[in-house]
């Protein structure tokens, strides 16, 4: 009888430490889940951001080569004005 008290009591006892075992291995993959949740949510952040300013770099780029292509027509136009200013003697 008392072996079967004392096998009980292990049996118990070996109980209480697995079901501790399984509850910091919950919370351990509870914490794991929420930092990788907030890693996540980060690299989307810097990606949304990463975007936006590619976008922002290709506009400005566009908008250069626009201003610059105006520029440069601008300037031949009045060269080859210049130009006919000088040859028909104006």
């Amino acid at each position: 009888m008392e072996e079967g008290m004392m096998a009980a009591a292990q049996l118990r006892h070996v109980n209480s430490l697995l079901r501790s075992r399984l509850e910091r291995m919950e919370l351990e993959t509870q914490r794991q889940f929420a930092v990788l949740e907030q890693r996540i949510r980060q690299l989307e952040a810097e990606e949304a951001d990463h975007e936006t300013r590619l976008r922002s770099a290709t506009e400005g780029v566009t908008q250069f080569k626009l201003f610059s292509g105006l520029v440069s027509g601008s300037s031949t136009l009045i060269s080859i004005a210049a130009l006919l200013r000088v040859f028909l003697g104006g």
